[in-house]
């Protein structure tokens, strides 16, 4: 019909001499997802204003084929905030945060729309510092924000960690009387879970009036990241007695909440009701879920053998787990054939060759533990540095092992020599057999007393009043020295500490971690 009205128009001579009939044609090839003809008539028009060329624009992005929208929008002789907009949301969506960038700041006038695109660029890129960066900078224009942005920052501080400015957010809302949809409840929700604070999480999650089965596993999946195990599998029970379907996201928090608590049978329950019950079919992720669930506790060749009958390859992350839990229980001849499929699907990841180095140990096989060294060596495999985060008066400061950038880097280390020195009084000694460069026992006592958690940590004791909780975000799996002396530190300095690593919550208090040495 399109088609033959564009017919009629050319006959007509108002598809020729009408601008608003030849933006019109285009659109409408555009939407019938016709850019070919789109084009077409954009070439034909005698001339063209802001508003054709701004279609032109809009049909390309919607394609993610910026290449071609920016071929328009430089041709383009007058752009309007539409233009520069349309042109940020589109390298944007296409994760070229820098070019996004580029046209964001030569933007001259930008409004919610600009910022909102850019800051979701930066968070959906994992960009998270850069993009509470940029709302810093857009409160500061006193720009309001709409939900877009909003749950975009949500989503960076749940990346850093940054609990102060999620919850401004969320005084913001309250404040500005801001309608909490799903999304941005949501949102909150795992904000809140992700940075620490399971109360005020829980508490966002009862106060919502609608809630889809994205809200509820985000609730499961941070009660079970905490180690509320139990808790979890109750709401679950809840959901499903509200008659809401549960998909591949919730299952995967129900079977680490079971993990985290050691709920063996309960697992093997709820991984078969999955297809026999709600015809969920089983993902790798769920398989790594059970895979870590029976190597932790002690059923390692039972693991082994659901890894054998997994109806697709295993991966990276299927074996690391596997190789994980035959630390756990001193597992060397499984450890060695995780580590041989390791080799081969992620040969370069140094934790590999840590944990295996560790097994060996364990073992008295000191044998094996200079063969990993070598091999560290040989194959040239670079550790990927340690980030550890924590929040202060609203900006999150991120530190890396042996790092020395940060302006107050003297009082660091000064707080840092103290704190060691109080922990070794306590009974603290280091565990140098997890440092496998090959170096002196000094320099290796000094190499994980720089481990980015404790710099974040001294960092912490420095500025926090005394009695205050500690919350510290990791990028890797906390080691286990750190682990030790982060327990010793909530008892010598009576606080209590929240880090979270890249497997889960630790809540140490009074010497004891909520994990109980399980991570």
């Amino acid at each position: 019909l399109g088609a033959s009205l564009h017919a009629r128009a050319v006959r007509s001579g108002f598809a020729a001499a009408d601008l608003f009939v030849r933006t019109a044609l285009v659109e409408m090839y555009a939407k019938s997802g016709r850019a070919e003809l789109a084009r077409a008539a954009f070439d034909e028009a005698p001339r063209r204003d802001v508003f054709l060329c701004n279609v032109m624009l809009a049909a390309y992005v919607a394609r993610g084929e910026v290449a071609e929208a920016r071929q328009v929008f430089d041709g383009m002789r007058d752009r309007d905030l539409v233009s520069w907009n349309t042109m940020i949301h589109g390298y944007a969506v296409r994760g070229d945060v820098g070019m996004a960038r580029e046209i964001f700041d030569a933007t001259s006038d930008r409004d919610a729309f600009s910022w909102s695109s850019m800051i979701s660029a930066y968070a959906k890129g994992r960009r998270s510092k850069e993009a509470l960066e940029l709302w810093k900078v857009m409160r500061a224009a006193r720009i309001a924000p709409d939900c877009i942005t909003m749950v975009s920052v949500l989503s960076a501080c749940s990346d850093m960690g940054a609990l102060t400015i999620g919850a401004e957010v969320h005084r913001f809302v309250e404040s500005h009387r801001v309608e909490v949809d799903m999304k941005l409840g949501t949102a909150l929700v795992d904000m809140y879970a992700k940075c620490g604070d399971i109360e005020n999480s829980l508490k966002v999650f009862h106060a919502m009036p609608v809630m889809d089965v994205l809200t509820w596993s985000s609730m499961i999946i941070g009660l079970a990241n905490h180690g509320l195990g139990h808790d979890a599998l109750s709401l679950f029970s809840e959901m499903i007695s509200q008659g809401l379907q549960p998909n591949e996201i919730t299952f995967v928090g129900v079977l680490m909440a079971c993990t985290h608590v050691g709920l063996v049978s309960d697992g093997k329950k709820y991984f078969s009701s999955m297809t026999d019950v709600h015809g969920v079919v089983p993902r790798v992720e769920h398989y790594g879920c059970m895979v870590d669930l029976l190597g932790r506790a002690g059923h390692v060749e039972e693991a082994m053998q659901l890894i054998r009958s997994m109806p697709f390859e295993p991966d990276a992350i299927i074996w690391r787990t596997l190789l994980g839990a035959c630390r756990i229980h001193k597992n060397v001849e499984i450890a060695e054939e995780a580590m041989a499929k390791l080799r081969v699907l992620d040969p370069l990841a140094d934790g590999h060759y840590v944990l295996l180095s560790n097994i060996y140990a364990q073992a008295n096989s000191w044998e094996g533990v200079a063969e990993m060294r070598k091999t560290i060596k040989r194959e040239n495999i670079q550790r990927v540095p340690g980030r550890s985060s924590i929040e202060w008066e609203n900006t999150v400061h991120e530190f890396v092992s042996g790092d020395r950038s940060h302006p107050r880097i003297e009082e660091i280390y000064k707080m840092l020599e103290e704190m060691i020195g109080r922990l070794i009084q306590a009974g603290y000694r280091p565990m140098t057999s997890l440092v496998l460069q090959d170096i002196d026992e000094q320099s290796k006592k000094r190499a994980l007393a720089e481990h980015s958690e404790k710099l974040a940590i001294a960092f912490g004791l420095l500025t926090t009043p005394p009695g205050s909780t500690l919350r510290i975000t990791k990028n890797l799996r906390a080691c286990e020295d750190c682990h030790s002396a982060i327990k010793l530190i909530s008892l010598v300095y009576g606080r209590k500490l929240i880090v979270r690593d890249r497997n889960r919550f630790h809540h140490f208090n009074e010497g004891q971690c909520s994990c109980k040495d399980y991570w």
